[in-house]
């Protein structure tokens, strides 16, 4: 998300981000080894590489993904628009 920011292509207070993880019922979730393998087991339907790690996380974790990039449709993971 810095690197969006950093980029002008997203405009949030990341230092306001946490709380308001916390407050909505949400967690965090560190990349893990695991992650990492399986990010770069991951057929190359995309070429962003965070994309690929959160696509990579919903799969270890059997979580959804919320998302707006209609490419990542291409993984075999739950997605919600």
């Amino acid at each position: 998300m810095s690197i969006k920011q950093a980029l002008g292509k997203l405009d949030v207070d990341l230092n306001a981000l946490p709380p308001e993880i916390e407050k909505n019922g949400f967690s965090m979730l560190p990349i893990s080894f695991i992650h990492g393998l399986a990010a770069g087991a991951l057929l190359p339907h995309h070429r962003d590489p965070f994309d690929r790690m959160l696509v990579a996380q919903a799969m270890s974790e059997s979580l959804h993904l919320v998302t707006a990039d209609a490419q990542l449709s291409a993984y075999d993971i739950d997605l919600i628009w």
